[in-house]
């Protein structure tokens, strides 16, 4: 499948050294023949008169040429780890799926152009066989996918397929990204995050702001919790309202200290997919 030339592309970046052995974009602590310097070594250890450096040579006190070592740059392998329980069929501005879509979509597309390998998990109660990528390097790895995702119709009852995603992963540290809208206990997002915390990880929080607020001003509102499918009758008021939001606000901030205690900043998706601000939240 031919990406067309408009899709958004999303510039990421890793804060540790790349540890691959293809060549690719992200700073590496490898190679010897790179463009990066790195140090010197013996002509013997890199035998490379090119690179000769006759000043570090000259003060060797055994009398050793030394030869200039430069860093090659490395790819790494990128992945998302997406939740597809029931809760994510949610549609209000945006479907949330069509968003993670999307994300996937232009990420895939953006690794390809850089280098990288891309990979894909979904997950409800388990890791859904039926949608996953392993790492390729192909250009059109993630067509189908990202078709299927804007066609499912989400029913798991919980995101627990999280615990095991680790296991469909690259072994070697990763780029991660965590798709979800982290609608469950606490201690299951935190423990899903402690499981993935080998890889360099971007918990993306992906809400609606239909999710917590009503058109209507009062009146009765049917309500319900896509997850276990039970079904409430409330009386929507303004104090009600008010409440609601608060609620929002409480769980932000506790989603916030559960990444902040595992030293992650999380990016929140309110307003449908946009490329250039998942760019900022490396480049910030």
């Amino acid at each position: 499948m031919t990406r067309p030339a408009t899709l958004p592309e999303i510039h990421y970046r890793i804060g540790s050294a790349a540890l691959g052995h293809f060549p690719g974009h992200h700073r590496s602590r490898r190679g010897d023949s790179g463009f990066e310097f790195r140090g010197h070594a013996s002509l013997l250890d890199a035998p490379d008169p090119r690179r000769l450096d006759l000043h570090a040579s000259l003060r060797d006190p055994f009398g050793n040429w030394a030869v200039r070592i430069y860093s090659q740059r490395k790819s790494i392998p990128v992945a998302v780890v997406a939740d597809v329980s029931a809760s994510m069929g949610f549609s209000g501005a945006q479907r949330k799926l069509g968003v993670v879509a999307d994300f996937v979509d232009s990420l895939a597309w953006s690794a390809w152009r850089t280098g990288d390998s891309f990979g894909f998990v979904a997950c409800d109660e388990r890791v859904r066989e039926d949608l996953l990528l392993p790492q390729s390097r192909s250009r059109a790895a993630a067509g189908e996918l990202t078709q299927a995702l804007r066609s499912l119709q989400p029913t798991g009852r919980s995101a627990q397929g999280l615990l095991l995603a680790h296991r469909h992963l690259a072994r070697r540290r990763s780029l991660v990204f965590v798709l979800s809208d982290f609608h469950f206990p606490l201690d299951e997002v935190a423990a899903g995050i402690a499981s993935l915390a080998h890889h360099d990880l971007v918990p993306v929080v992906l809400w609606d702001r239909q999710e917590f607020s009503l058109s209507a001003t009062r009146g009765l509102a049917q309500v319900l919790d896509p997850e276990t499918g039970r079904q409430r009758l409330l009386w929507w008021r303004p104090g009600l309202r008010d409440e609601w939001r608060a609620q929002q606000a409480q769980r932000r901030e506790a989603l916030l200290q559960v990444f902040r205690a595992q030293r992650l900043s999380p990016l929140f998706v309110e307003d449908g997919f946009d490329a250039d601000a998942v760019t900022r939240h490396f480049h910030a």
